[in-house]
């Protein structure tokens, strides 16, 4: 799983599906610098509608082919897409991983096949894949096995396609699917439907609804579940936590990394599959909401070794702001509690199961011994689940049972029904508790403490019909940004869904193409802000109640000090004003800062609040009489009380004009209050402040006059944190009928009064109070040339310290030329000399050439001229030998022809006795043999001189040639050698020159 998931994670481009199982909105909780924002851009109308193929089909009878796929519930069918692939992911959850895959697989398809995608209306439907010719069934996803959607980011190449996340056959196989949308505004459509997917079908009875008291049946399922907490021992191993024997609770330590496991084990009735597990959830207190719960990352999940217990891991960071109740140390007398949830999936139940832990804990000094040896180390709780079989419905097989939940309730929960009857047992079940239940809103009103700004939860549940025609109109808002739609004021008058209110707000303020403030944000928070310590006093006091900006130095107050300081730098004339800062937090929670910027200057300059800091807040006090005008016509009871205790409109009304409303009252009540603003105008505010002061008249006309300057501080924010009294409120604030013309009258009738008051002003009173705005402005002016003359006092430094820098660079850089310079005429006096000595080599070698050649041809001639004897001499030697064997060849057969002489010879021709007449013969032929023997030994002896010579005269030649070749390596190395030196020279010194010149 992905360790950065700290909450609930979705957003403009991605939805998770990890919530389909309780009641959600569309898009389910974000955490982080960027609150969520759902943009449903809904493909073009008109020409385009065609190619987007949009289309629902019902339920109706047919012979389908097994192909086909079965028309068993409502869905929204998109063609022109294309399937790019699938993968295996490890965090099926990360949108950082879903992305990257995206890229890939876009990247790298070299066959993507063209498919229509089916995608259901409710939560138990499927997600298929059909052959747009056939509309036969490729591939389908239950709705259930889906985690995580996601689509590429505005801006690049996968802006136009869009992924999701599933189950793979079992819970240890993730795989994410990549699909291009033809039409780029339709991807915005696909993931709207997903999400309207995502949601629970609306005749679910909800698994918080108190169960009715059980009877036993075989419907009745039960599961033991065990808790045990883990802490990092230090030793790179983690141990488990032991238990107070008193108390039961857990025992901690602060500031260590911790594990949570889960053990699920079902001990009775049919067994039931546990699929997978998509989340652990935890948060400080019990009875908590379930927007209070946050999400830890989880580790492992599967079935033990024996497989009877289903487990889970979860890795667990108590140094988060969320954890710092059970992250600090508790009185020893004292002890928290704690809440543990864990989501499952259940392949025969329609909907996930969620069990509920609630323990106690005690967060110990670090010096405690806390690891004893035989202590008790996990908590266990025994559940009731209640199901009853679905009928009518699709089942995945022959063999399996789908069933609904009926209800679903712990042992504790048994018992407390069963002692509901003994007020004693339940005072006493939390005695001791740091963190007790909610009080209710009387309890609090009672509170002298005035409401923290930022306090209140903002609900993102909205209807389906209601999204539906959000999104019909942002469609057609999309083709003509110019043109408000013609409902769009009924619909923002019932509140913009909070989904979509950064998209909303954005198109409302006309901030759509505002690229030019984006880049110039970017460059004003480098600038330093006169009001720099203003600016930093007012944040820490700027929505304290609130997780995102309570840190000293978080991602939220570092984003808030960025808006303000830009925009102080960006407006000089009034620059910061105090209530800014609320106004910026209300958009920073909707879309990120540089939009955010954009929105707040529209705002300021063209809603009017920027005019009501100038001039001695001049207008400012006119809205304060027209609020009172409005008074004395809608409700004089009221207006006669307070001029009677002389309460005027600035005293209390100061605040809900500069801030609108978002410094006191609860968010839901705040947002409401923007939404009306950006769509009708600062004139909105005249209607909730009468709203605020009618559903508030019979309190108002009991008060004196600190009564009610204390009415308005405390109580009266107090009232509107229930969301049902906010929303009355807001009906009748857009119920109220506030003509321009009277309040043009009004502003009016103020500066007639405004010229008769000064006209009867003394001329001494007025001149000494033009004096003074004189002196005002002398003194800001003053300032401000203060200002100017030190940036030009700097900036003459700064351009002297440049100059004297430039001027020690051409310095060094002439020295360079100089020795450049040097070193350019020696190497050329080298090169000479290395030329001349190029040439005597050559010359030598050449004449070492000819004498080799020379001598190779007369050495070959003398070769010739052997060859030639040679030859002569084996032709001479053959034809003798030849006559001889002849001559022999007659004698030899005189001789056996003759029998005397036949005797004498044996048939090798040898003589068998040797006479006397044949030595002098004899003699002769050894002479004559002799002769020839000595003139072949001659022959040869030449033949040897000869071929020595010939050997002699080659190793002169191949030392030649060695010479030859050391000479002319030595030349191409001094010539390479000196051309390198040459042409590095000149290109520094081009190079020099060419600075200098620039």
């Amino acid at each position: 799983m992905d360790p950065s998931v700290t909450e609930l994670v979705a957003g403009p481009d991605h939805l998770g599906g990890v919530e389909h199982g309780y009641p959600t909105t569309a898009v389910p909780p974000r955490s982080g610098p960027v609150p969520p924002k759902l943009e449903i851009v809904l493909p073009i109308q008109g020409a385009q509608e065609s190619e987007l193929n949009e289309r629902s089909y019902r339920d109706e009878p047919s012979d389908l082919s097994p192909g086909t796929p079965v028309p068993d519930e409502d869905s929204v069918v998109f063609s022109k897409l294309t399937y790019l692939g699938c993968a295996s992911v490890n965090a099926p959850r990360s949108e950082v991983e879903a992305l990257r895959m995206v890229s890939i697989l876009r990247s790298q398809c070299q066959m993507p096949l063209d498919v229509t995608l089916s995608v259901p209306g409710v939560s138990e439907g499927t997600v298929r894949l059909l052959d747009p010719q056939t509309s036969a069934e490729i591939a389908n996803y239950p709705i259930y096995k889906i985690l995580f959607c996601v689509r590429g980011h505005d801006g690049t190449p996968e802006s136009d396609c869009f992924a999701f996340t599933e189950s793979h056959y079992n819970t240890e196989i993730f795989r994410i699917h990549v699909f291009r949308c033809e039409i780029q505004e339709a991807v915005s459509r696909i993931l709207y439907s997903f999400a309207t997917a995502f949601r629970r079908s609306a005749n679910k009875a909800p698994l918080a609804a108190k169960a009715p008291p059980l009877t036993p049946d075989s419907d009745v399922f039960t599961f033991t579940v065990s808790l045990e907490i883990k802490e990092d021992d230090g030793k790179g191993t983690f141990s488990a936590v032991s238990k107070d024997k008193d108390r039961q609770s857990f025992k901690l330590r602060p500031g260590m990394d911790k594990k949570i496991v889960i053990y699920v084990q079902q001990t009775s009735n049919k067994e039931l599959a546990i699929e997978r597990c998509f989340g652990l959830l935890l948060s400080p207190g019990k009875n908590v909401k379930n927007s209070d719960m946050h999400l830890l990352d989880l580790e492992s999940m599967g079935k033990s070794s024996d497989g009877k217990s289903y487990i889970i891991t979860g890795s667990w960071n108590p140094n988060t702001p969320q954890f710092q109740a059970v992250n600090e140390e508790t009185p020893r007398d004292k002890f928290m509690y704690m809440t543990t949830a864990v989501d499952l999936v259940i392949t025969e139940v329609e909907e996930p199961v969620r069990f509920l832990l609630e323990t106690r804990v005690r967060v110990c000094s670090p010096n405690d011994r806390l690891f004893w040896p035989f202590s008790k180390r996990s908590y266990t709780e025994s559940f009731y689940l209640k199901l009853r079989p679905m009928e009518n419905t699709e089942r995945k097989s022959n063999s399996d049972t789908l069933y609904e939940v009926v209800s679903l309730e712990s042992e504790t929960e048994r018992e407390r029904r069963k002692t509901t009857a003994s007020p004693g047992i339940l005072s006493s079940g939390s005695h001791g508790s740091m963190v007790p239940s909610p009080p209710e809103d009387d309890e609090e009103e009672d509170n002298d403490e005035p409401l923290l700004s930022g306090s209140g939860d903002v609900s993102k549940e909205c209807g389906e019909k209601i999204l539906e025609t959000w999104g019909d109109l942002l469609s057609k808002w999309h083709l003509n940004l110019a043109v408000r739609p013609k409902q769009l004021p009924a619909l923002v008058r019932s509140g913009v869904p909070e989904a979509l209110r950064g998209e909303v707000w954005q198109l409302l303020a006309g901030c759509h193409n505002n690229d030019h403030l984006v880049e110039e944000y970017r460059t004003l928070i480098t600038k330093e802000s006169p009001q720099d310590s203003a600016i930093t006093r007012d944040i820490n006091r700027t929505f304290p109640a609130h997780d995102y900006f309570k840190d000293t130095g978080g991602d939220g107050q570092d984003s808030l000090y960025k808006i303000c300081k830009a925009y102080s730098v960006y407006d000089e004339e009034i620059g910061y004003c105090q209530g800014q800062s609320f106004l910026a937090a209300v958009l920073l929670l909707h879309m990120p800062e540089e939009q955010a910027f954009s929105v707040l200057v529209k705002i300021m300059f063209e809603y009017g609040l920027r005019d009501l800091f100038k001039q001695n807040f001049e207008d400012l006090h006119c809205k304060f009489f027209q609020l009172e005008r409005l008074m004395q016509e809608c409700i004089p009871d009221l207006y006669a009380h307070f001029l009677n205790l002389g309460l005027e409109a600035h005293m209390y009304a100061s605040q809900w004009f500069l801030t609108l409303f978002t410094a006191k009252f609860p968010l839901y009540m705040v947002f409401h209050i923007i939404d009306l603003l950006l769509c009708e105008g600062i004139s909105v505010i005249f209607n909730v402040a009468l709203s605020l002061l009618k559903t508030s008249k019979d309190d108002l006309l009991q008060t004196d006059f600190e009564g009610a300057l204390k009415f308005f501080r405390v109580p009266v924010p107090k009232r509107y944190r229930s969301e049902e009294n906010a929303k009355k409120l807001m009906e009748l604030a857009c119920s109220m009928k506030i003509s321009q013309k009277k309040l043009k009258k009004y502003e009016k009738e103020y500066h007639t009064i405004r010229e008769q008051q000064e006209q009867q002003e003394a001329p001494i009173e007025r001149y000494e109070r033009e004096n003074r705005r004189l002196q005002e402005a002398n003194m800001r002016l003053e300032q401000e040339n203060d200002d100017l003359a030190h940036e030009l006092v700097s900036s003459k430094i700064a351009l002297r310290k440049d100059l004297d820098n430039a001027e020690e660079k051409s310095d060094a850089l002439n020295k360079e030329l100089l020795i450049t310079k040097q070193k350019l005429v020696e190497s050329e006096d080298e090169k000479r000399r290395l030329e001349e000595e190029s040439a005597q080599l050559k010359e030598m070698c050449r004449r070492e050439l000819d004498k080799s050649e020379s001598e190779i041809k007369k050495n070959g001639s003398i070769i010739g001229e052997y060859k030639q004897i040679c030859s002569q001499l084996s032709e001479r030697l053959e034809k003798q030998q030849t006559a001889n064997k002849g001559e022999l060849e007659k004698i030899r057969m005189k001789v056996e022809g003759c029998e005397k002489c036949s005797i004498l010879f044996s048939k090798e021709g040898r003589l068998k006795v040797l006479s006397a007449r044949k030595e002098g013969s004899e003699e002769d032929t050894d002479e004559e043999k002799e002769a020839l023997k000595n003139q072949l030994r001659e022959m040869e002896l030449e033949l040897a001189q000869t071929k020595l010579q010939l050997v002699e005269a080659e190793c002169k030649i191949q030392d030649l040639e060695h010479h030859l070749g050391l000479a002319l390596n030595e030349v191409q190395a001094a010539k390479k050698t000196w051309f390198n030196r040459t042409l590095t020279s000149i290109k520094t010194v081009t190079g020099a020159q060419g600075k200098e010149s620039v």
